[in-house]
Protein backbone atom coordinates (compact mmCIF):
# COMPACT_ATOMS: atom_id res chain seq x y z
CA UNK A 1 0.00 0.00 0.00
CA UNK A 2 1.22 3.18 -1.29
CA UNK A 3 2.22 5.51 2.07
CA UNK A 4 3.17 9.52 2.02
CA UNK A 5 5.54 10.43 4.47
CA UNK A 6 5.40 14.11 5.50
CA UNK A 7 7.92 15.13 7.61
CA UNK A 8 7.45 18.45 9.04
CA UNK A 9 9.40 18.70 12.02
CA UNK A 10 13.36 19.59 10.58
CA UNK A 11 16.35 17.96 12.25
CA UNK A 12 14.84 15.52 14.67
CA UNK A 13 17.63 13.42 16.44
CA UNK A 14 20.35 14.42 13.98
CA UNK A 15 22.60 15.65 16.63
CA UNK A 16 22.36 12.12 18.67
CA UNK A 17 21.70 9.66 15.52
CA UNK A 18 23.31 11.46 12.92
CA UNK A 19 19.99 10.63 11.04
CA UNK A 20 16.69 12.04 10.63
CA UNK A 21 14.61 8.99 11.61
CA UNK A 22 11.73 9.43 9.59
CA UNK A 23 14.45 9.57 6.72
CA UNK A 24 16.59 6.30 8.27
CA UNK A 25 13.07 4.56 8.49
CA UNK A 26 11.90 6.00 5.25
CA UNK A 27 15.05 4.18 3.50
CA UNK A 28 14.60 0.57 5.57
CA UNK A 29 11.47 0.30 4.31
CA UNK A 30 11.88 0.73 1.05
CA UNK A 31 14.39 -1.60 0.96
CA UNK A 32 12.20 -3.78 2.53
CA UNK A 33 10.09 -3.13 -0.92
CA UNK A 34 7.20 -0.75 0.82
CA UNK A 35 5.82 1.25 -1.72
CA UNK A 36 6.79 4.91 -0.18
CA UNK A 37 6.56 8.60 -1.02
CA UNK A 38 8.22 11.78 1.11
CA UNK A 39 6.35 15.31 1.55
CA UNK A 40 8.68 18.09 3.23
CA UNK A 41 6.90 20.60 4.98
CA UNK A 42 7.08 23.84 7.07
CA UNK A 43 11.22 23.55 9.00
CA UNK A 44 11.63 20.06 7.02
CA UNK A 45 12.15 21.58 3.41
CA UNK A 46 15.24 22.88 4.37
CA UNK A 47 16.07 19.12 4.00
CA UNK A 48 16.20 19.52 -0.05
CA UNK A 49 18.86 22.65 -0.05
CA UNK A 50 21.24 20.94 -2.38
CA UNK A 51 24.94 21.55 -1.15
CA UNK A 52 24.56 21.48 2.95
CA UNK A 53 27.14 20.78 4.59
CA UNK A 54 26.71 20.30 8.56
CA UNK A 55 30.47 19.08 9.43
CA UNK A 56 31.88 21.28 11.47
CA UNK A 57 29.27 21.37 14.32
CA UNK A 58 31.07 21.68 17.47
CA UNK A 59 30.14 22.03 21.20
CA UNK A 60 32.85 23.10 23.29
CA UNK A 61 35.40 20.46 23.34
CA UNK A 62 33.20 17.54 21.64
CA UNK A 63 32.80 17.45 17.62
CA UNK A 64 29.96 15.66 15.83
CA UNK A 65 32.07 13.16 14.01
CA UNK A 66 29.36 11.66 11.82
CA UNK A 67 27.40 14.70 10.95
CA UNK A 68 23.79 13.70 8.81
CA UNK A 69 23.65 13.99 5.37
CA UNK A 70 20.06 14.67 4.49
CA UNK A 71 20.96 16.11 0.86
CA UNK A 72 22.76 12.40 0.13
CA UNK A 73 19.71 10.40 2.20
CA UNK A 74 16.74 12.36 -0.08
CA UNK A 75 19.26 11.57 -3.12
CA UNK A 76 19.36 8.07 -2.50
CA UNK A 77 15.66 7.77 -2.08
CA UNK A 78 15.21 9.43 -5.18
CA UNK A 79 17.36 6.92 -7.06
CA UNK A 80 15.23 4.46 -5.18
CA UNK A 81 11.73 5.67 -7.02
CA UNK A 82 11.02 7.20 -4.27
CA UNK A 83 8.65 10.81 -4.86
CA UNK A 84 10.00 13.52 -2.95
CA UNK A 85 7.98 16.11 -3.21
CA UNK A 86 8.21 19.78 -0.81
CA UNK A 87 5.66 22.25 -0.62
CA UNK A 88 6.70 25.41 -2.21
CA UNK A 89 4.48 27.81 -0.03
CA UNK A 90 7.06 26.79 2.91
CA UNK A 91 10.05 27.11 0.64
CA UNK A 92 8.98 31.06 -0.23
CA UNK A 93 7.91 31.65 3.43
CA UNK A 94 11.84 30.40 4.31
CA UNK A 95 13.56 32.21 1.69
CA UNK A 96 14.91 29.29 0.00
CA UNK A 97 14.94 29.85 -4.03
CA UNK A 98 13.56 26.65 -5.76
CA UNK A 99 17.24 26.77 -8.14
CA UNK A 100 18.87 25.65 -4.55
CA UNK A 101 17.05 22.55 -4.47
CA UNK A 102 18.44 19.13 -5.43
CA UNK A 103 17.83 17.63 -8.68
CA UNK A 104 14.08 15.55 -8.26
CA UNK A 105 12.39 17.48 -6.00
CA UNK A 106 9.11 18.14 -7.26
CA UNK A 107 6.98 21.24 -5.56
CA UNK A 108 3.50 21.26 -4.78
CA UNK A 109 1.73 24.75 -3.74
CA UNK A 110 0.31 24.58 -0.42
CA UNK A 111 -3.48 25.17 -1.94
CA UNK A 112 -2.92 21.57 -3.98
CA UNK A 113 -2.14 19.44 -1.11
CA UNK A 114 -5.48 18.31 -1.05
CA UNK A 115 -5.13 16.64 -4.49
CA UNK A 116 -1.40 15.31 -3.88
CA UNK A 117 -2.85 13.55 -0.64
CA UNK A 118 -6.07 12.20 -2.05
CA UNK A 119 -3.37 9.74 -3.95
CA UNK A 120 -2.77 8.36 -0.46
CA UNK A 121 -4.64 5.28 1.04
CA UNK A 122 -1.88 5.85 3.96
CA UNK A 123 -0.43 8.61 5.50
CA UNK A 124 2.22 9.39 7.98
CA UNK A 125 2.53 12.42 9.55
CA UNK A 126 5.68 13.35 11.60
Amino acid sequence: MLTLQIIETAYRATLEEQDDPVMWITHAMRGAGAELAVLLRGNAVSYAVAGQDCSGLQFGAWKQAQPPRLVADLSSLLAKGVEVLAVEDDLVERGIATASLTEGIQLVARAKLAEVLERFPRIWHW
